[in-house]
């Protein structure tokens, strides 16, 4: 199977003085707005890193219930954040670190082999392996 989701982002203007709109397929964000303030100065707006964050805690959130359903258990309640670091590397930006944190109610499971899962479904949600894929490229000068 295969499944393909799109997503997209306009910008008109410079970096500090731009404006940015974010849309989603499934209309979840319909030209949304992201700039540099929003980004860099904590101002109203989205900005990539969050949506991000978003992306990776529903992801890992999801890939959990499975993993629980597949050892006969089922989740009472899990809320996962996920914090997106972007920092300063040379002359730019890098994201460098993502911490998830998971905390949950899972009747019948012991610490030990909840530990078990979770290091495994962080390893193997599409979102944490999409961190490690090849990224295609394909550029257009209109």
């Amino acid at each position: 199977m295969k499944i393909n989701r799109h997503a997209s982002a306009a910008w008109k203007g410079g970096l500090k003085d731009g404006v940015g709109a974010l849309s989603t397929e499934s209309g979840a964000l319909d030209a949304y707005p992201y700039g540099f303030a929003s980004r860099f100065e904590g101002q109203k707006g989205s900005n990539p890193e969050e949506l991000l964050g978003a992306a990776h805690a529903g992801c890992f959130t999801m890939a959990m219930s499975l993993a629980l359903e597949q050892a006969g258990l089922r989740a009472d309640q899990m809320d996962t954040k996920a914090t997106v670091t972007l920092e300063s590397e040379g002359e730019g930006f890098a994201i460098n670190h993502i911490a998830l944190v998971l905390e949950a109610r899972i009747p019948g499971l012991d610490d030990e082999h909840f530990q078990q899962i979770a290091t495994a479904v962080k390893a193997a949600c599409p979102i944490s392996k999409v961190l490690r894929a090849e990224i295609s490229l394909e550029a257009k000068l209109l």
